[in-house]
């Protein structure tokens, strides 16, 4: 492929060439070589492809069959009852209802008794906007047999009985309900829309068998993109161009924290199998745990921090000196300011997410969606980066080239940006625009081809 007549993101107006999945020739005045396709940018800012570090694949595929139950779409106990009714009577007997995005703002906590009262015929299972708790009601609590599980993650009142909420057992419910969705197809179109040339999957504690399936997706054509895959160290790594593994996810929780020589030996064995870790701090007591374990575990290339909701100013020499990575999510000021204002203490706003600091400090920074925990769209990540909410400490906001480069990063090094240069991998995001009317109009719709691998992927025209 020839692109040609580009603006390289930070190299100038040039040509680009591709061959075998590579780039090699970055210059001026390049002539199209027989069989060669060629794309004229006519100006358009080219970049690396943008990757996403932090997504969930299948529960993003999920909820294309879901229903929104929280803020902004649903704000009260009247919006939720009226909503799961109405799909209650436009949906076929015996199917299950599934609403993602749920907060307490709305109705307070759900339990098992709160949606008998609204849908008691029909199996219903609501998603907590964090992604951590599921909320059953009686009759899928039935259906899934959840009195003879005995997890820690199973709330149960004062007699026993199982409330209907279950922590960190998606895997479980998963397996009981035989519905997880398997086919990614829409949504690697929509992110090839949205200029996406490769997917970190951060799913926790994936089996042999989810990463074999989800390898055999991409190595099938029906994810285009690149995908790298956390997973446990025991998991092997499947064949495949597109597909590779990477570090070994732990989720911490404040309300089930390890105990500190558990949680350090854990990270020991982790490193001892050859992989680096990537731990789940979105409070501040997670990420100083994390700091301490790391320093008696010692640090492996590649660890990282996924999150850093809450990162205290003085661990900022600690994370640059140890080279530990953060892959952030600065959109989560704009989708959740409401829950911010109604609940982060004053003196934690300015270690809120954390942004303009960590580079000026020398920490590296990637960035992530976190879908469907958060919007899947790069362009609302980047909008919020650039364009920090005043009340959440604006000074936190970065130029526009710096939020681009949050997505510029390889699978395995996601704070260190790849450049448009010969013998990089030709995965490439093309804009219909210059630099300067793009820093306007930050959206998707600015995307005119994706290209991944050197072969054409989208094209938005």
């Amino acid at each position: 492929m020839l692109i040609r007549d580009a603006e390289v993101f930070d190299s100038g107006r040039m040509d680009v060439r591709t061959r075998g999945g590579v780039i090699v020739e970055c210059a001026t005045g390049l002539v199209r070589l027989p069989g060669e396709d060629e794309i004229n940018a006519a100006g358009g800012w080219l970049l690396p492809g943008l990757h996403d570090h932090h997504i969930h694949l299948r529960s993003l595929a999920a909820t294309y069959e879901s229903v929104p139950l929280g803020p902004p779409q649903v704000r009260t106990v009247t919006e939720l009852a009226a909503r799961l009714r109405e799909i209650d009577r436009n949906l076929q007997p015996g199917k299950w209802i599934r609403g993602t995005g749920y907060h307490e703002s709305v109705a307070g906590p759900l339990d098992r008794a709160v949606l008998d009262r609204i849908v008691p015929h029909r199996p219903v299972r609501v998603q907590h906007r964090t992604g951590v708790l599921w909320q059953l009601n009686s009759m899928a609590c039935d259906l899934v047999g959840l009195d003879s599980n005995d997890a820690p993650g199973v709330e149960r009142d004062e007699t026993g009985r199982p409330t209907g909420r279950l922590r960190r057992l998606d895997s479980w419910l998963g397996e009981r309900i035989g519905s997880r969705t398997t086919d990614l197809v829409a949504v690697s179109v929509a992110a090839a829309a949205m200029g996406i040339t490769g997917f970190t999957d951060a799913t926790p504690g994936l089996a042999q068998a989810d990463i074999d399936q989800l390898a055999e997706t991409v190595d099938a054509g029906r994810i285009i993109q690149r995908v790298h895959c956390m997973a446990p160290p025991e998991v092997s790594e499947p064949d495949g161009a597109r597909f590779t593994l990477g570090p070994t996810k732990i989720v911490l929780d404040d309300f089930d924290l390890p105990a500190f020589d558990e949680f350090a030996d854990r990270l020991r064995a982790i490193h001892a199998a050859g992989r680096p870790v990537a731990v789940h701090c979105v409070t501040r007591v997670q990420f100083i745990l994390t700091m301490a374990a790391l320093d008696s575990a010692g640090v492996r290339a590649g660890d990282r921090i996924e999150h850093g909701a809450v990162i205290p100013h003085e661990s900022l020499d600690w994370l640059r000196g140890q080279r530990i990575s953060v892959v952030t999510q600065p959109h989560f000021v704009v989708e959740r300011a409401e829950q911010y204002r109604a609940e982060v203490p004053a003196e934690d706003l300015p270690d809120l997410w954390r942004l303009r600091s960590l580079l000026d400090a020398g920490v590296g920074v990637a960035a992530g969606s976190d879908a469907p925990f958060g919007a899947p769209d790069p362009w609302s990540v980047l909008r919020a980066a650039v364009h920090r909410p005043p009340e959440f400490h604006a000074a936190e906001g970065v130029s526009l080239p710096a939020a681009l480069s949050l997505f510029f990063g390889a699978p395995d090094t996601p704070a260190t940006p790849r450049r448009i240069t010969p013998g990089a991998v030709a995965d490439l995001t093309l804009l219909s625009v210059p630099p300067d009317q793009a820093a306007h109009h930050l959206d998707a719709e600015l995307v005119s081809a994706t290209i991944v691998a050197g072969g054409l992927v989208y094209s938005g025209q």
